[in-house]
């Protein structure tokens, strides 16, 4: 696990602002690599170089190393082949690397370390672009063929490792693992995306597409390739070697899949267990991080595991109770955190510049202060549950969805009743399933009425409306992507979720608050294979006739989760006292509203009115005063430009 940074220009680059450069990156990044660093450049005689930037610059790749697999000098990076053709910085972690690696060596390869990036390496090497399909992990890797002159910019198939970068223009390219880091780059503007402001502010959208709220720096998006010409610093092509599919679904019984879903999964913990040093697992209390812990104590009876969770003491959201229940189950060691509202004060722009740009809610920062807890007792692997509910069909279980699929079907009377069935789960109601066929039936522009309904209208008061039709802002309510094909509404929503509206921004707060802390988080469900797997299993089969959620999964886990954690029927997620730790810190919050007047997007004295007029201060429904709150502390910080 690491961090990695660079860039590729046909303009030399004086050595005094490379240097520089480099230099604030190096700053910025330490936290994901403090065990090594390295540096190759490719200098203006043509020639690579190692170490201190003496002289102007082309190319530039720069790395850290958090030590995981093999903690010699053997994984130190920038790598370069022998024959000095390909040169590659990594970040991630590649499971299956030691039945790679076999095929490697029973190609001739010889290797030199016991890690996986040296695997990463020769694959990439001997196989080309197609190497990637072979992968089983988290990756964002930069690779260099010096021959052909080709940058390759490659994204694991999930995204669960970020990799940043600069629009390929004007003879430049750069790369990193963190968007602040970008920043120091010469060249690089603080300028906002206007767009992907506003999706933020009115819509709560954010990391849904390529663009990031930098209008210069957008995300390399999951399961891609960008291939870079090193010598226009143009993009030649940005390709999708893999994305989640409607495959034909399976002739399979129920008791079948569970039984070889079962294996896929402790095979995926079995993989995510390879480590050299501590390793311990996220521990919320749901189904999903209870999975994780149980199967890994299933799977090794002797290992010594360590929990980590979050107990939101006295509040409605707590779930120390089911977490306890687990520990128990597994023998763990149990360790816990416990957050008063004033703390968070803090920490507050360290999380923000920990997670580069503005963000959700306040559960970042008690999973913040969870990485914490376990980088203080010397843990720098974790596992978490990351990735259930959007392979499995968990949350609600897409009660309008499932009624959908089955009216498509023609299958009336078994819609109806599962109507009536999953009404009675105590996260569902008639009006709230009703709500949610109303909103998937009705055509676009009846969509658009009716996600206003009840809400700020589209451009609210406290947006100045001449910044938004100056910088050409769509004020368009959210987009459903609903695909009418195959009759499959359920499968459809989880790729949806997994590929643009949940699982993306929940990967970016887990990779960058592990992260800060030095710890490589590790989240067993996403694989391309489980995936696939998921999406040809019949939706009855995820989503139960009664309404039960993740249906097959909880079959799998039966004789290795706790049957009361599996028989829950309350869906808490990981969840925080919001409101009331926001009331609390009311003067702060005001203090910190009064910095909206410095920001043209903004009409402060309206927002200040709608504060003012806020139950408590805080009771909107979509959150709108945390986002307020969050984007105005990030633009100081990062001094956005907003012109």
């Amino acid at each position: 696990m690491c961090g990695l940074f660079g860039w590729i220009s046909n303009k030399p680059v004086e050595s005094s602002a490379a240097a520089a450069a480099v230099d604030a990156a190096f700053r910025s990044i330490q936290h994901r690599g403090p065990d090594d660093r390295g540096i190759a450049f490719l200098s203006t005689d043509n020639q690579w170089h190692e170490g201190d930037i003496t002289q102007p610059v082309h190319h530039v790749l720069a790395h850290v190393r958090l030590s995981i697999l093999d903690l010699s000098t053997r994984g130190h990076q920038p790598m370069c082949s022998a024959n000095k053709r390909y040169r590659l910085i990594y970040n991630g972690e590649v499971y299956n690397f030691r039945e790679l690696r076999t095929q490697l060596e029973a190609q001739g390869l010889r290797f030199h370390s016991e890690t996986d990036t040296e695997v990463v390496f020769n694959a990439l090497s001997l196989w080309g672009m197609d190497a990637v399909k072979k992968f089983v992990g988290m990756f964002a890797i930069a690779f260099l063929d010096t021959q052909l002159k080709r940058l390759y910019l490659i994204r694991d198939h999930f995204g669960i490792k970020p990799l940043y970068f600069t629009k390929p223009e004007n003879g430049f390219c750069g790369f990193a693992s963190e968007l602040p880091t970008l920043l120091n780059i010469p060249g690089v503007s603080r300028k906002v995306h206007p767009q992907r402001l506003y999706d933020y502010l009115v819509k709560g959208d954010y990391d849904f597409s390529a663009d990031t709220m930098i209008d210069d720096i957008h995300h390399l998006q999951p399961g891609h390739i960008l291939e870079i010409d090193c010598q226009s610093g143009k993009a030649l092509k940005d390709y999708c070697y893999w994305q989640p599919l409607l495959n034909p679904l399976r002739n399979i019984s129920f008791n079948d899949a569970a039984e070889q879903l079962r294996e896929m999964f402790l095979e995926n913990i079995r993989l995510h267990l390879r480590s050299d040093v501590s390793l311990g697992a996220a521990l919320s209390g749901g189904v999903d991080s209870s999975a994780v812990t149980a199967a890994i104590r299933y799977l090794e009876p002797d290992f010594e595991l360590k929990t980590f969770t979050f107990v939101a003491a006295n509040s409605p959201v707590d779930e120390e109770q089911w977490a306890n229940q687990v520990i128990e189950h597994t023998g763990a060691r149990a360790h816990k955190v416990r957050i008063a509202a004033t703390e968070m004060l803090d920490d507050i722009d360290d999380l923000i510049r920990t997670q580069g740009e503005p963000f959700g809610g306040t559960s970042i920062y008690a999973q913040y202060r969870v990485f914490k807890l376990a980088a203080g007792v010397g843990t720098k692997v974790m596992l978490e549950g990351q990735g259930a509910d959007e392979l499995f069909a968990g949350y609600i279980g897409f009660p309008a969805e499932r009624i959908k699929s089955l009216l498509a079907a023609g299958n009336i009377t078994k819609a109806w009743q599962f109507f009536n069935c999953t009404i009675q789960w105590p996260d569902r109601n008639r009006l709230m399933v009703f709500k949610r066929l109303v909103n998937i039936y009705a055509p676009k522009g009846l969509r658009s009425a009716l996600w206003s309904l009840g809400r700020s209208n589209l451009t609210p008061e406290w947006l100045q409306r001449n910044w938004l039709n100056d910088n050409k802002v769509q004020a368009l309510p959210p987009e459903y992507y609903i695909q009418e094909t195959d009759n499959r509404f359920v499968h459809q929503a989880l790729i949806r979720l997994s590929t643009q509206t949940g699982l993306p921004r929940l990967l970016r707060h887990g990779d960058r608050n592990s992260m800060k802390f030095s710890i490589e988080s590790r989240v067993p469900f996403l694989t391309a294979a489980l995936a696939d797997f998921s999406l040809t299993l019949p939706e009855e089969y995820l989503v139960s006739p009664l309404g039960e959620t993740k249906s097959v999964f909880k079959a799998a886990m039966r004789d290795i989760v706790p049957k009361r954690i599996l028989d829950r029927k309350d869906k808490i997620g990981f969840a925080t006292p919001e409101k009331q730790w926001l009331d609390t810190l009311s003067p702060w919050v005001q203090e910190t509203l009064a910095d909206t007047a410095e920001i043209p997007l903004f009409n402060h004295n309206k927002l200040m009115k709608q504060w003012r007029n806020s139950n408590k201060h805080y009771g909107n429904q979509n959150n709108m005063v945390w986002r307020w709150l969050n984007l105005t502390r990030w633009a100081r910080i990062f001094d956005i430009d907003f012109s």
